[in-house]
């Protein structure tokens, strides 16, 4: 990992910074790098209410807030921003508009490097307008101007399409901080932390111990 001037992260759901990179974005709050995260939405519309249920679709939004800023604390992340659009509708925001906040996040901190979602290999509809959104605005920068992407991709063709990744982050000192902001997560992630307990250890040994990105050619 290079030493950044300030990392930007935006995703569209709490917990997407978890899953993907919680451990890379400790590492960078460690070493003294500002790190912001523009989380979309407050997932409002989150699949879990809990197991057993402990939310209900009206309460589930202030939950995942409280969820989010508990993560943010086990991260170390100090500049959380709530950016207020609705969960499941980020695909249907005017491309203008969505745009002109990605630009404003990035004119207001600066960044030597922006994390997102990969555009196609994103699997959500969220995730993808999010990824097509930083591509898009980043995309129409001078390059000489523009800050370092690393995409994250979950589709399974995504080692088909985009070869292996270009940013392997070795995070097996900080699998347990990444596990404490699992927790944090708590409506959405107990199902996720049961399966990965009850999964062969082979099959999850590399999910604690690397996070991976893709550059993206703006070219």
């Amino acid at each position: 990992m290079s030493l950044e001037r300030h990392v930007l992260v935006i995703f569209p759901h709490p917990d997407d910074e978890t899953f993907s990179s919680a451990a890379t974005l400790a590492k960078y709050v460690d070493s003294g790098v500002p790190v912001t995260y523009a989380c979309l939405t407050l997932g409002q519309m989150g699949r879990n209410l809990g197991n057993p249920p402990f939310a209900t679709r009206e309460s589930l939004a202030k939950i995942r807030e409280k969820e989010l800023e508990d993560a943010m604390d086990v991260i170390g992340i100090t500049d959380l921003r709530k950016m207020g659009l609705r969960d499941k509708t980020v695909e249907f925001e005017p491309k203008e508009e969505i745009d002109a906040m990605v630009q404003q996040l990035i004119d207001d901190v600066n960044p030597s490097l922006v994390i997102s979602f990969y555009p196609g290999h994103a699997v959500h509809p969220d995730h993808e307008a999010t990824a097509e959104a930083v591509v898009r605005t980043i995309g129409r920068m001078e390059a000489s101007q523009r800050p370092k992407v690393q995409l994250v991709a979950f589709s399974h063709d995504a080692y088909d399409v985009l070869g292996e990744p270009d940013v392997v982050n070795d995070i097996r000192d900080y699998k347990e901080r990444k596990i404490r902001a699992f927790e944090a997560h708590r409506s959405q992630s107990e199902p996720v932390l049961k399966q990965l307990d009850e999964a062969s250890t082979e099959g999850t040994r590399g999910f604690f111990e690397y996070e991976t990105y893709w550059t993206y050619n703006f070219e």
